[in-house]
């Protein structure tokens, strides 16, 4: 019997995809992993479908089918914190969300500061639902004193570096570190926030954080961590990327430093482009708790203005599962962090694409094209020959957010009963549907 000529496709849909600069009705013909052609049915097609079975055709009438979208930072905990995380569960949580790729951060115990780790993540990530990308410790156990071997940690495969959870604080030190990523020419991903200034700090500084008593961490601690960093990768050429920026200060120096062509990129949260400090004082949700902090209306703004106008180059959950009994407590005693893979794309649509900030072409670069180039990856674009990584999304699809109805191993989210807009319908990896709502 002959082999049919395609394993899977995707019909009736409408693509999205800015790496190619459109967005059109049409139908996607998937082979061996692959996106073999882009195009409406025609007679010879409508012919090569009949030969499928019914579950090798995706019906996505009424669907934005998009690149699988790329998040560049997750916290999957493996190894040493199984208990809120595993790379089997964090990677079932992104197929939920549409994320058919993610890059883990290293701070996991013991770290991802050496080789050994490095493959210890890819192989617990063999066979899960999404890809993992491993992003590699600048610093031996993130101590901030002496650099990993960044060379061999991009032998084993990692696609970056980072010491997030802790800013590097001492200059010499990230100056060196920017050199030899330059050398390989991948990113330095920093958490931007100076120690001196914000260690301590489980809320914004702010009138609010006097008004509950909670100590406070300045908007500024971040906003010099940036301008210094932007200064060392001026004078070192490297690639710098900003995680999870959330002050005004800091949106209007990557602002500036694009202009002059220094080569600095950055990401945000839905978290901080959703949510302001005067929420903690209504219920003291330690889901809010979060470095860096959620911040005021001022800030919220700024990072919307730096997502529209480019200043901001991606979206990325940064997310952090913990499990309840280190939320279960006051609120300055709480771990930071909140869980983001499953209920990211909800809340781009609801109130950035809803509320006319974004097109959805423009969430799509923000949360596929944009990410993928930054770290070299495949992905991001569907693009014949490219690979079949891909998100189909229900674009008006109201639902609330459950909390039972969580894939990740954690339930700690500050979203749990809010009601969104748009809704993954299927996501499909390397050519295999691994999610469908």
């Amino acid at each position: 019997m002959a082999s049919k000529k395609y394993d899977l496709v995707i019909k009736g849909g409408r693509v999205i995809d800015p790496a190619l600069g459109f967005g059109k009705d049409a139908d996607l013909f998937i082979k061996d992993g692959k996106i073999v052609k882009i195009e409406k049915e025609t007679a010879t097609t409508r012919k090569d479908l009949k030969s499928l079975d019914e579950n090798q055709v995706v019906d996505a009438s009424g669907k934005i089918v998009v690149p699988g979208l790329v998040d560049i930072h997750v916290h999957l905990r493996e190894p040493g914190r199984e208990g809120a995380e595993t790379v089997e569960t964090g990677c079932q949580a992104a197929a939920a969300g549409g994320f058919t790729s993610i890059c883990c951060m290293p701070n996991t115990s013991p770290c991802i500061d050496n080789q050994e780790t490095v493959k210890f993540v890819q192989d617990r990530a063999t066979n899960a639902l999404a890809r993992v990308f491993v992003v590699g410790a600048i610093t031996k156990e993130l101590a901030g004193k002496e650099l990993a071997e960044i060379g061999d940690l991009v032998k084993a495969g990692a696609v970056a570096v980072s010491d997030d959870g802790y800013y590097l604080q001492n200059p010499d030190i990230m100056r060196r570190a920017l050199q030899y990523t330059r050398m390989f020419d991948i990113p330095l991903m920093q958490h931007a926030e100076d120690r001196f200034l914000c260690d301590g700090g489980v809320m914004n500084e702010s009138f609010q954080s006097s008004r509950l008593g909670l100590e406070g961490s300045p908007a500024v601690g971040e906003e010099i961590a940036v301008l210094r960093d932007i200064a060392l990768c001026r004078i070192t050429g490297a690639r710098l990327h900003i995680q999870h920026v959330s002050a005004r200060g800091a949106v209007e120096a990557i602002r500036k430093a694009k202009a002059e062509g220094i080569n600095v990129t950055a990401e945000v949260t839905p978290h901080h482009m959703t949510l302001t400090d005067v929420e903690i004082g209504k219920t003291f949700d330690t889901n809010l708790r979060v470095n860096p902090p959620i911040r005021t209306e001022s800030d919220r703004e700024a990072v919307i203005e730096g997502l529209v106008d480019g200043t901001i180059d991606c979206i990325a959950s940064d997310h952090a599962p913990h499990p309840e009994e280190v939320k279960d407590c006051e609120f300055d005693k709480a771990a930071p962090g909140m869980i983001g893979l499953e209920t990211s794309l909800g809340l781009v649509k609801t109130f950035l694409i809803d509320k006319g900030f974004l097109s959805w072409a423009d969430a799509v670069r923000k949360m596929s094209y944009n990410p993928a180039r930054i770290l070299n990856l495949e992905g991001g674009t569907l693009t014949e020959g490219s690979i079949a990584d891909i998100t189909i999304i229900d674009p008006d699809k109201k639902w609330t957010v459950r909390r039972e109805k969580f894939r990740s191993r954690s339930r700690n989210s500050p979203f749990v009963g809010w009601r969104l807009s748009g809704q993954v319908y299927r996501t499909v990896l390397g050519g295999r549907v691994v999610f469908e709502q």
